[in-house]
């Protein structure tokens, strides 16, 4: 019988509750041993089984916790997650890795020097909608594409200064919190681009971090938008794709988080799947547009993924030097943005 992975969660936010502690639990092969939640006891009525700590030296202490989760603040992850790491654990660090290039790099190679796995979760890979874009792509039905965009559109009008991510608190805004999947997956389906332009701004009336962002990345023979606003009360296409042969659009946004927020679970019926009035359309020279079923969506690839790895059963999907590169894309969209001028793009530094 295979061996079974003990986790501990730290931290029962939004994404300890909805993107760690469901998904863990759904997942074969890995246990949902324990939760660090400093006030009340939510995580253990949710999860009856399991061991809830108060701090993070307590669940340290437990020898049977082999992954640490670190679902925090997204200002408080490097400090955490090398912590974890000294305590010799493997690491799986929400999005964003870290707030800068130079503390992805440390912990690269930290985990390197204590042979402990570590990865940033970048559960939309395992998108519905990017698995449909990702499945186009790679049947070349598109011809050679030259534009890509991917929006994730909100419409929050009023900023919410109660809420850590809009604060003024280290690491929260929205190129934080949705640039960092925007760009892992544009870094996924095409690789280092060779210039980077962005925007980085507050839209809102009272926002106290930047709320919006475009940024163009620049390849040899096509350009990837990707955007996020909190304005967009008609919220734009998440995927539109153009090439040589025809374009692809889908609209709406992966439906997992919402069903997960409304107290769905992976065991139900149709759980991942996409309404049919949700599919994307496909437009191709010659030939009737037609709708493309989405791809089933199941963030619990990302969780089997670590599991196997550790378990010596596969390749990290999700490593620490692809949470570099999303971390330095980022410091360049800012800087491009405060500069008001195109950059190249330099990934000589990679750990």
């Amino acid at each position: 019988m295979k061996e079974v992975v003990r986790a501990g969660v730290i931290g029962y936010g939004l994404a300890g509750r909805i993107f760690h502690t469901a998904v863990i639990e759904a997942t074969p092969g890995l246990e949902l041993a324990a939760v660090v939640q400093r006030k009340g006891d939510d995580a253990l009525k949710a999860h009856p089984g399991i061991r809830l700590y108060r701090s993070i030296e307590e669940l340290l202490s437990d020898p049977s916790i082999r992954l640490v989760v670190v679902a925090t603040p997204s200002g408080t992850h490097y400090q955490v997650a090398e912590q974890c790491l000294l305590a010799d654990r493997d690491v799986v660090v929400d999005k964003p890795f870290t707030l800068t290039s130079e503390e992805a790099a440390k912990l690269a190679r930290l985990s390197r020097e204590r042979g402990r796995l570590i990865s940033v979760y970048q559960n939309r890979r395992w998108d519905g909608d990017f698995k449909t874009v990702q499945k186009l792509l790679a049947s070349g039905r598109l011809g050679r594409l030259v534009s890509f965009e991917s929006h994730f559109d909100r419409f929050r009008p009023r900023p919410r200064h109660e809420v850590w991510r809009e604060s003024g608190a280290a690491g929260g805004g929205t190129l934080y919190d949705l640039g960092s999947h925007l760009i892992d997956q544009a870094l996924v389906l095409f690789g280092k681009p060779e210039r980077i332009f962005a925007t980085v701004r507050s839209e809102r009336a009272g926002a106290v971090v930047d709320d919006a962002f475009d940024i163009t990345l620049f390849y040899a023979e096509m350009t990837a938008y990707l955007r996020a606003t909190n304005l967009a009360l008609a919220a734009g296409a998440r995927f539109t794709l153009h090439g040589t042969q025809g374009s692809f659009v889908k609209f709406g946004l992966d439906p997992q988080e919402e069903a997960l927020k409304n107290g769905a679970s992976f065991s139900d019926a149709g759980f991942g799947r996409d309404a049919e009035k949700a599919w994307g359309t496909l437009y191709l020279e010659g030939a009737d547009a037609h709708r493309v079923e989405t791809e089933v969506g199941d963030y619990r690839g990302y969780y089997a993924n670590v599991r196997d790895a550790l378990l010596g059963d596969g390749q990290l999907a999700v490593t620490a030097e692809d949470g570099w590169r999303t971390a330095r894309l980022m410091e360049l969209a800012r800087q491009s943005s405060a500069e008001g001028r195109v950059l190249p793009v330099d990934f000589s530094g990679q750990p």
